[in-house]
């Protein structure tokens, strides 16, 4: 079997997107958010997946957008999904606004704050946002700065999920956590459903989404056109980084030869000021020399 890469967009909305598929959907957000504890119990795809797909390939936008049901308190929140493969300029910010967004418009005119839901944006990065943290998982909430105190409503929360700090093998995996971001990270790579998944059918009917035979030709095509522009950018990235060092590279080296040579003419311009100090000494007194050369009394006593 040859399995579609669930990290390009097209590919992850038709696996976690689809109202058929809620089963995966709440499997994977109780896994990334809540640590596999099963507290959502239900939600709305308020974005569904649709195919074949509208047209044109884009570098980003919101994946999924879901309403969730906490299967205790009942509690409603909206959960924002983002799965990113470029880190592309302008990326955190866009995190910060859509979660305000989210929240910001679930009110009509007229509407009392109290009915504000919370919002939890789940952002998925195929490339490493917090090289201080050795964490896969990173969350983030409102807290006071001097003493981080929490904010008293936790009502705006950032999930990120760094795969590539992910590294455990497949005999490493131990919890539906490990699994599914094995899944992300190596589904691509496999040729069979992994014998620790293939009984769990939240992930079986992943993988059977994910089955490129499944796919129609649109969505071969789109596959295949996302993949291709996302090499495209890595590639424009790598050589504008390298272009980058090259010029930084060749700029540093200038700069510092119009330096050693500046020093280089100091320096001789103050050996040869000593020189003549020292064929004045002896013949004139010392504070007429340090005036006619520059050099302080200490300088001379050295000489």
């Amino acid at each position: 079997m040859i399995f579609i890469n669930p990290k390009i967009d097209f590919a992850f909305k038709k696996i976690f997107g689809s109202e058929d598929n809620k089963d995966i959907l709440i499997s994977f957000l109780n896994s990334l958010i809540y640590e596999a504890h099963p507290v959502i119990q239900d939600l709305e795809i308020i974005n569904p997946y649709l195919a074949p797909k509208i047209r044109g390939i884009k570098e980003t936008y919101l994946d999924i957008k879901a309403k969730v049901r906490d299967g205790e308190s009942k509690e409603e929140s909206t959960v924002i999904i983002e799965m990113q493969v470029l880190n592309v300029e302008g990326f955190e910010k866009r995190i910060l606004y859509n979660a305000a967004k989210s929240y910001s418009t679930q009110l009509t005119s007229g509407q009392g704050y109290q009915l504000l839901n919370p919002v939890i944006a789940l952002t998925i990065t195929d490339f490493v946002m917090f090289h201080e943290l050795d964490s896969v998982t990173s969350k983030f909430i409102l807290k006071e700065k001097d003493f981080l105190i929490d904010y008293p409503i936790y009502d705006i929360e950032l999930i990120f999920v760094e795969l590539p700090k992910f590294q455990k093998s497949e005999s490493e995996l131990e919890n539906n956590v490990d699994k599914w971001l094995y899944f992300l990270n190596n589904a691509r790579k496999l040729q069979d459903v992994p014998d620790s998944m293939e009984d769990i059918p939240e992930f079986q009917k992943a993988f059977y989404i994910a089955n490129q035979a499944n796919l129609s030709l649109d969505e071969l095509e789109d596959q295949e056109k996302s993949e291709i522009f996302i090499q495209d950018q890595r590639g424009a990235i790598t050589k504008a980084i390298r272009q980058g060092l090259e010029e930084g590279l060749q700029e540093g080296l200038k700069q510092g030869l119009q330096e050693g040579l500046q020093e280089g003419r100091q320096e001789g311009a103050k050996q040869k000021t000593y020189e003549i100090a020292r064929k004045m000494l002896g013949v004139v007194d010392e504070q007429t020399i340090a005036q006619m050369t520059g050099l302080s009394l200490d300088e001379l006593k050295l000489l």
